[in-house]
């Protein structure tokens, strides 16, 4: 089939580009049993089918259908980087007459000089420069894709789509750690983004992202999605300064059964609200919710303003308002985990980083990472 410009070059191109596929649909009518009528055989059987056409279309047209090989262009484009046939030739290791008939083939595909030539040296024509020019960026440009269809194909090289639950924070040493494991893997680019521990395993198992830092537990199970424990830490209960909760040393969980809970767990999602919630239920109480709601992220400056309170993990401290105090639970066993989920066939590349990360933070808790 014949690819066009919006404007034809002539009329005759045009009319012969429109026969041709007036052709084509009336065969494909024949072939599948379609009916044609008497104007439209007439047609088919016309002489504006086989219109001579003028020069200008039949270039246009040939153009069109112009084949060019990778040989052609790194020999037009070594011949010019090595200033004469005989030291691109022995570059090359071919023979200079077959050089030289690369190159006229290649002139003669184009339609066009590409080089003017005598016994000594050769230059560029306008239309050469501009081959060399572009000749040589798309040979670079293959080479590159090259290697880095490689470097993908061996795990070595692509794009990892990170994301975390908001309440486990993005620490200096988790930076760190991440900083190190983009030296270990010079080939990632990695995006980060923030999402709830439910819709993480989601995403992950719908192909919309690749690593996810969750807090255990999530109430949806997916077939592919591979959760591994990465660490734990104690709860403890964040509180306004005015409260009279911040003076103490440490506050029993069935002592909270009368405060407003900033953060209460959602129906169809499991993650740290969730976990609380649990617990609350362990001593007779469900958290009772305060008039305003927050997820982690935000929490935190209503709890700074008198407006509730929440259970979170110790490593929450590191991003509290001044305004902020954090009670430790009486019972010391009362513990979240951060889980590091992924596909169980993840690719090469999001595996490695997965196993490397995970390998690093395996013993820390999240305030040490």
């Amino acid at each position: 089939m014949f690819v066009f410009a919006a404007a034809a070059p002539d009329l005759d191109a045009y009319q012969f580009y429109c026969n041709t596929q007036y052709h084509a649909d009336y065969s494909d009518k024949l072939q599948h049993g379609g009916s044609v009528n008497e104007e439209e055989t007439l047609h088919f059987n016309g002489a504006a089918l086989f219109k001579p056409i003028s020069n200008t279309a039949a270039i246009y047209l040939e153009t069109a259908y112009t084949v060019i090989s990778l040989k052609q262009f790194k020999y037009f484009v070594e011949i010019v980087e090595a200033g004469s046939y005989s030291r691109a030739a022995e570059k090359l290791y071919v023979a200079q007459s077959a050089l030289s008939r690369q190159i006229k083939e290649l002139e003669d595909e184009l339609q066009t000089q590409l080089l003017t030539r005598d016994s000594r040296h050769i230059e560029l024509t306008p239309a050469g420069q501009l081959f060399f020019e572009r000749g040589k960026r798309i040979l670079d440009d293959i080479d590159d894709t090259v290697v880095q269809a490689r470097q993908v194909g061996l795990g070595a090289r692509g794009v990892i789509r990170l994301q975390h639950s908001s309440s486990v924070i993005l620490t200096p040493a988790l930076t760190a750690a991440i900083a190190r494991l983009l030296d270990q893997f010079p080939g990632v680019t990695l995006e980060v983004s923030m999402a709830p521990s439910e819709n993480q395993t989601l995403d992950i198992e719908e192909g919309r992202a690749d690593i996810g830092l969750i807090r255990l537990p999530t109430l949806r199970k997916y077939p592919h999605i591979h959760v591994r424990e990465v660490s734990t830490e104690r709860l403890m209960v964040a509180v306004s300064h005015n409260s009279p909760l911040a003076a103490l040393d440490n506050v029993e969980l069935a002592s909270l059964s009368k405060e407003k809970f900033i953060s209460i767990p959602h129906k169809d999602r499991g993650g740290l609200s969730y976990l609380v919630a649990n617990l609350c239920l362990e001593q007779g109480f469900f958290p009772m919710p305060a008039r305003a709601l927050s997820r982690k992220s935000s929490q935190l400056s209503l709890i700074a303003a008198d407006l509730g309170i929440a259970i979170v993990p110790e490593c929450m401290r590191l991003m509290a308002p001044a305004d902020v105090r954090f009670v430790p639970l009486a019972n010391g066993k009362l513990l979240s985990s951060v889980g590091l989920v992924c596909l169980r066939e993840a690719d090469p590349l999001v595996a490695g980083f997965a196993d490397a990360l995970l390998a690093f933070v395996k013993s820390d808790s999240c305030k040490d990472l």
